[in-house]
């Protein structure tokens, strides 16, 4: 017999697994479009996949110097070091704004489309902001 409390329970188990799912298939999206992106921009795609070097990597890519990658551990400042890398990772496919703040607020849809859409890295043109 399914009681209330049965039935409570398999539904919380029925949700988590779905958030496992498509949290589990996010994962797999996500190393597939970093590999490719790095592959792109000439870099070795299994980088992508090691951590902190991959920050090292992706701070070359945009064009900055790898000591950036402390400012990631600083509160606060690490968001706004990730809006500047999002923009000059973007900059460096030739992409705007738009496609930076979408690198910023939904990387799961941006990134697969920078990895398979006609995006080619060109080392950005240094800008009034950018030191090469």
């Amino acid at each position: 017999m399914v009681t209330t409390a049965n039935f409570d329970e398999m539904l919380f188990l029925k949700v988590l697994f779905a958030i496992l799912a498509i949290s589990l298939i996010v994962f797999v999206l996500m190393v597939i479009s970093l590999w490719k992106v790095f592959t792109k921009a000439g870099q070795p795609g299994w980088a992508s996949i090691i951590p902190i070097y991959n920050l090292i990597i992706i701070n070359r890519m945009a064009g900055k110097p790898a000591w950036w990658i402390l400012l990631f551990f600083i509160p606060v400042v690490n968001i706004v070091v990730s809006m500047l890398i999002a923009y000059y990772l973007a900059l460096a496919f030739g992409k705007g704004i738009g496609y930076t703040l979408g690198l910023f607020f939904v990387p799961f849809i941006f990134y697969p489309m920078l990895a398979f859409g006609d995006a080619v890295y060109q080392r950005s043109a240094p800008t009034p902001y950018m030191n090469p």
